[in-house]
């Protein structure tokens, strides 16, 4: 059957093969086309010795490579995948559709690298968008109610007036108290965490730079000022708790709570899940504050494009090279990295942009690391509500709140994040309630984003990709079961049914589609439990504690290996921030050497 935009229509993806999904077309069996960014940006041969090896070619991984090299130290990036990019890459999983596979929207991204590593001039577009969040409802309205939100404030509290004249009237001071907590908490992320061994011990020398350390976290605590203790209770309060302090219509407050829980296996009544919700809006895109936006040609266009700046200033960088384990010296101290077919590449300096389960739990030897800090990497909470969902379709959804023109265009909405289930916070607990018993949730949490509304080129004409985040769905099924390929289908379908009720249609024009439970996550991109953030983001696991005490500041156990993935401070999403702030401490002890 062919779809309207000229595509043979896919129904059903079939297992995944080495990182990317077999495709079947109504009995044809077809390899996916290239993944669009393939490449690998090595500046001839592997040598076999560099001033600095990064392990994993992540987004952060890229950033520290390109933060060394243009310090001037040779630096080389070994990626096991065949495309560089880890959670931010561009696929193409079905003919002509080019996904962002896994992550799928910017914000995060620390605004010094767009400029220190000239980002722009190497590629990167970022599409921003305004409006920026679309809720449809389900009622029995003709037709239904929908709340969109936008940069326009007096636009936006129209929209919530519909449900709560008090809410519209509150939004605005609600949104100058959240970014004075954002920009104080902002100015922790471009540092290593006070390091706390060297406070009390260790030269006159160390002392000194631990108190230096401390300027960020003074900084911000007197940035809080008289709000403190409320800021403390955002912190550390359930989400609901402080959103029923400032709002009384669900769905508004359903809304702002997707993102305190978005990659959390956490519900809004979750003690801690405002911090997550604070992580989520304290980026910024163009200079405008909590603004996300697509990037033009998807995610892995923004990975090549700091692939790019890192390779034009000298670094190697490879895929398909996987690394078996950390090279260490007869004193204990990382020299290098050793890959799969038993190549050698010496270094004075690894950097690993691996999670911290597979740096220290599979590249190093247990005997090599404190008892202690083995036992506190393998009880970091890795669970992971997610499964992805990617999913080409022949037009753009048609939502009951919101039905599309005769035309077909895209409309404002259609460009947001939309929330489907999102009608009153106690439908997010009821879907975090089902899967802490193993069971998928029946009526998820979805985020429906259609990022080729503002970039048309990652489909075919007239068709659409769509990126569909959902939540929950445990990492181990009731009974042990696991997510076989039964078993991701029917979520799937679910999924669908859902979508379906708000937008009928949805389901017969969709091509082809990509399931990505938590064990696809982990088993693809490393991310330990399909965990989007290489481990949860409580308080009991941010700041001094990320990924252990006393190893906060990227350093590690082992003398030569750094940590600068997101399972170090500052902690997930598309940031770059661990990736820099390990470059820093990794250059200074360079310098010593």
């Amino acid at each position: 059957m062919a779809g309207r935009c000229g595509v043979v229509a896919a129904r059903h993806w079939a297992g995944p093969g080495r990182g990317c999904a077999s495709l079947w077309l109504r009995g044809w069996h077809l390899s996916p086309a290239p993944p669009a960014a393939r490449l690998a940006h090595a500046a001839g041969q592997l040598q076999r010795e560099y001033d600095a090896v990064v392990i994993g070619a992540g987004h952060n991984g890229l950033v520290a490579a390109a933060y060394l090299q243009r310090a001037g130290l040779r630096t080389a990036v070994l990626e096991k995948r065949h495309v560089l990019g880890g959670a931010a890459v561009t696929e193409e999983i079905v003919p002509g559709f080019k996904f962002s596979r896994a992550s799928y929207l910017l914000s995060l991204l620390r605004p010094q690298i767009y400029t220190e590593l000239e980002l722009q001039r190497h590629g990167l577009r970022v599409l921003p968008r305004d409006p920026y969040s679309f809720t449809p409802l389900l009622e029995d309205r003709n037709p239904p109610r929908s709340l969109l939100l936008g940069n326009n404030m007096a636009q936006t509290q129209q929209q919530i007036a519909q449900f709560s004249q008090k809410d519209a009237q509150a939004y605005p001071e609600y949104e100058v108290f959240m970014g004075g907590l954002v920009s104080a908490l902002d100015l922790l992320l471009d540092a290593a965490p006070v390091d706390t061994a060297d406070l009390g011990q260790g030269s006159l020398l160390q002392r000194l730079r631990a108190l230096r350390s401390l300027q960020p976290l003074l900084r911000a605590g007197l940035a809080l000022g008289r709000q403190l203790p409320r800021y403390y209770e955002v912190l550390t309060a359930p989400i609901s708790k402080i959103l029923d302090q400032w709002f009384e219509s669900e769905p508004l407050k359903a809304t702002l709570a997707t993102d305190a829980v978005i990659g959390a296996m956490a519900s809004p009544h979750t003690p801690g899940s405002g911090y997550v919700l604070l992580h989520h809006v304290m980026g910024e895109l163009e200079g405008r504050r909590g603004a996300w936006g697509y990037v033009s040609g998807g995610m892995g266009a923004l990975s090549q494009a700091i692939a790019r700046a890192a390779a034009a200033r000298g670094a190697h960088i490879f895929a398909e090279k996987a690394v078996s384990h950390v090279l260490l010296g007869r004193d204990g101290r990382a020299q290098g990295a050793v890959l799969q077919d038993g190549t050698e590449v010496r270094s004075k300096l690894v950097l690993s942009n691996a999670s911290p389960q597979i740096t220290f739990l599979e590249l190093i030897p247990q005997e090599q690391l404190p008892e202690d800090f083995v036992r506190r990497i393998q009880q970091v909470d890795t669970r992971s509500p997610v499964t992805k969902i990617n999913v080409a379709v022949d037009r753009l959804p048609s939502f009951l709140a919101a039905p599309n023109g005769r035309d077909g265009q895209p409309l404002p909405h259609h460009q947001c994040s939309i929330h489907l289930n999102c009608e009153g916070t106690h439908l997010l607990h009821q879907a975090f309630t089902e899967a802490t018993h193993g069971h998928p949730s029946s009526r998820p949490m979805i985020e429906l984003c259609i990022p080729s509304a503002l970039d048309p080129g990652l489909a075919p004409q007239g068709c659409h990709v769509v990126s569909l985040f959902t939540q929950y769905t445990p990492s181990v099924l009731a009974g042990g079961r696991p997510w076989d390929e039964q078993a991701r289908n029917a979520y799937a379908d679910t999924v669908f049914d859902c979508i379906e009720a708000y937008a009928p249609g949805f389901k017969a024009s969709v091509i082809g589609r990509d399931i990505l439970t938590p064990p696809d996550l982990e088993r693809i991109f490393g991310l330990p439990g399909g965990n989007i953030f290489h481990g949860g983001m409580s308080l009991d696991q941010l700041y001094f504690a990320r990924p252990a005490p006393s190893y906060s500041g990227y350093r590690s156990p082992v003398p030569g290996l750094y940590l600068c993935g997101s399972g170090a401070h500052p902690g997930g999403g598309v940031m770059g921030a661990a990736g820099r702030n390990a470059a820093h401490v990794a250059l200074e002890a360079f310098r010593h050497l």
